[in-house]
């Protein structure tokens, strides 16, 4: 690596976290040249300085937050009503493992969500988010990482899960491709199948977590979305591959929206690697066709 030029070393180091995955000995500090929260150029000292700096910034909020909260209170009725949301939503979370060892602090990522819909005016707080959060602080110790890796996960994803930006986006380019590559499917999904397809935003709006076996496979896919790798917007091409899997039935069986909703709802415990090579192969499909420009534009 330390022969390649920094450009080449970046696309080979993104490369290498797509095509092979990260070790879990090296995914807490790989995740942070990942999402921007460092340079892949940064030296050791440079990237303390770095660290420091964000728990610098993360601090400073949390004083800006404790000064404007009264004013909050008093003036926005949505801030009470998101506060109550995220409390609700952090309270259903498991915090134990089946032994009981406790996972997670309930209280530290109250806060940061609270702290990351004050601050964040493109991403308001939305249902799901908790999870998401969740295998942050999973992942890393302190709370300033927890919530910078946040922040930039959403960023270099394009915002993609956020109903309000890129859900309904990621929704039509579904569509799309499935009348480009799939007319037969789409004639369905237009007649006897309507409205399952925009009935899917939770796989977008929770980036697949709900379909995997373990959270090793949700960061694995995570990472490929991070890594730009084969493709932008790759989530899209994942929920292709994960119609496709209820494809044959739904036609067979003339199935509804509403029964291939569920039968779309009922695909858990997958295996992430099988799910990342079969949306590549749909890549490998679109790639060989003449795209029309809007899935181009989308993808490229």
């Amino acid at each position: 690596m330390t022969t390649l030029s920094p450009e080449n070393s970046l696309s080979a180091r993104q490369s290498a976290s797509f095509i092979l995955g990260l070790h879990p000995f090296v995914r807490t500090e790989a995740w942070k040249f990942l999402t921007g929260y460092y340079s892949w150029q940064s030296s050791q000292d440079e990237r303390l300085t770095v660290d420091s700096m964000r728990r610098k910034n993360y601090e400073a909020l949390c004083q800006m937050y404790k000064k404007i909260q009264p004013l909050l209170e008093n003036l926005h009725r949505n801030f009470i009503e998101t506060r109550n949301n995220i409390a609700h939503d952090i309270q259903k979370l498991y915090d134990k493992d089946p032994l009981g060892n406790v996972l997670i602090n309930k209280k530290r990522l109250e806060k940061i969500l609270l702290l990351s819909y004050v601050c964040n005016t493109q991403a308001e707080y939305q249902q799901g988010f908790h999870e998401m959060a969740m295998l942050f602080q999973l992942m890393v110790e302190h709370d300033h990482e927890i919530f910078w890796l946040f922040q930039f996960f959403l960023q270099k994803t394009e915002h993609s899960c956020v109903i309000s930006i890129g859900v309904g986006k990621n929704l039509d380019m579904l569509n799309d491709l499935i009348t480009f590559l799939d007319p037969e499917f789409a004639e369905h999904l237009k007649g006897k199948g309507a409205g399952a397809v925009q009935s899917l935003f939770p796989w977008f709006c929770l980036c697949f977590q709900r379909a995997f076996k373990s959270f090793d496979d949700v960061w694995r896919l995570w990472e490929v979305l991070l890594a730009g790798k084969p493709c932008r917007n790759f989530q899209v091409l994942v929920a292709y591959s994960l119609l496709r899997m209820v494809r044959e039935r739904a036609l067979r069986e003339s199935m509804s929206g509403d029964d291939i909703l569920l039968a779309c709802n009922n695909l858990i415990d997958l295996d992430a690697d099988e799910l990342i090579s079969a949306a590549c192969m749909v890549y490998a499909e679109l790639m060989q066709k003449e795209v029309p420009q809007t899935l181009r534009d989308f993808f490229l």
